[in-house]
């Protein structure tokens, strides 16, 4: 059994495996992050580290809104940086066993961030591949604006 933590975004789910995430947060102010992909809405300090923060909605072309102070960031690592990732709501932690996750590529072929999809009691709920969040051009972007910001 793997333990995921699930992130809400108006009616879909999103699951986490929970050993990438390090913990959730109240949503902050976000200092803007010029020359940053657009997926990235800006910049978070968190205990005297500057972590890029991303805006969920558009990886899954969900309708934009502002930041509301309910909405929470989920502080999380993939295997080349600490993310923030900006989310609706994070409703729990569960735990699902391989046999219940269906492959992504049995679903819909080409969805490169989802792993799979976990059928709930209550809806899907999409399996998310954090390592593989951003595409090359988004990282390379990125790394360029962190350098900026950063003053190298």
């Amino acid at each position: 059994m793997a333990k995921y933590a699930v992130l809400c975004f108006d009616d879909l789910r999103v699951a986490l495996p929970l050993s990438f995430v390090e913990r959730v947060v109240r949503a902050v102010y976000l200092t803007p992050l010029p020359v940053a992909p657009e997926i990235v809405l800006g910049v978070v300090n968190v205990e005297g580290r500057v972590i890029p923060a991303f805006n969920m909605r558009r990886r899954f072309r969900l309708p934009e809104r502002e930041i509301t102070l309910t909405d929470q960031l989920v502080i999380a690592h993939t295997g080349q940086r600490e993310v923030a990732l900006v989310v609706d709501a994070v409703s729990g932690v569960f735990e699902y066993a391989d046999p219940d996750i269906a492959g992504a590529e049995t679903i819909l072929p080409g969805l490169e961030y989802i792993d799979g999809v976990v059928k709930h009691s209550d809806g899907l709920i999409l399996i998310h591949k954090l390592d593989r969040f951003l595409s090359l051009e988004e990282t390379e972007s990125l790394d360029r604006a962190m350098s900026l910001n950063a003053g190298g």
